[in-house]
């Protein structure tokens, strides 16, 4: 991303991210903040696991058995994942085509972006991030707890933490106006 930015000779950019994308916005932001004015993180989570003193949402289990599923039955862990994450409260349509866009993935390289999002642990770089930044959290994730948008807005320096009315991981795919009307209010 960073690469990109260097060769377009972005300035000012507003970067996007969506759950282990917004880490990934994060990183690209804090290592060439030059290039960026603002960020949006969405249903973004800097740590999965539960900790003594942090809540994540998954234990180490949940995750290990996650993995185990996807090396047993990659399209069945695909339509089942993508369904959990859009929510119950949308249409079942929504998560088959989710499902859809994890079945073109690679199932090996899926399954190190989903280790990689897991197991890894950004905490420690959140006060490196000196952008302003949205929050954006659905009022109830599968994926990510509504204490860990509020850990990103306790050590984000120029966060605002915006909880929409939208549920699931994927508001962007079952309430897209109530994303961009959010994103709108922020960017100005």
């Amino acid at each position: 991303m960073v690469a990109i930015c260097r060769a377009l000779d972005v300035r000012e950019a507003i970067i996007v991210g969506h759950s282990a994308g917004a880490m990934i916005a994060l990183l690209a932001a804090i290592r060439a903040p030059q290039y960026f004015a603002k960020a949006v993180l969405l249903a973004a989570s800097p740590y999965y696991l539960n900790e003594p003193g942090y809540y994540g949402g998954f234990e180490r289990k949940d995750v290990a058995d996650l993995l185990a599923t996807m090396d047993a039955n990659y399209q069945q862990w695909a339509n089942a994942f993508a369904i959990m994450l859009v929510g119950q409260d949308y249409p079942a349509t929504l998560g088959y085509e989710l499902a859809g866009y994890f079945c073109q993935s690679d199932p090996e390289i899926a399954k190190q972006i989903v280790q990689l999002s897991f197991w890894g642990d950004n905490r420690a770089l959140l006060p490196q991030l000196h952008l302003p930044t949205l929050l954006l959290q659905c009022a109830d994730d599968v994926a990510v707890p509504t204490e860990v948008g509020q850990y990103l807005l306790e050590h984000l320096p120029q966060a605002t933490l915006v909880t929409l009315q939208a549920t699931g991981h994927c508001p962007h795919l079952s309430a897209p106006r109530e994303v961009l009307a959010a994103m709108q209010d922020f960017i100005g």
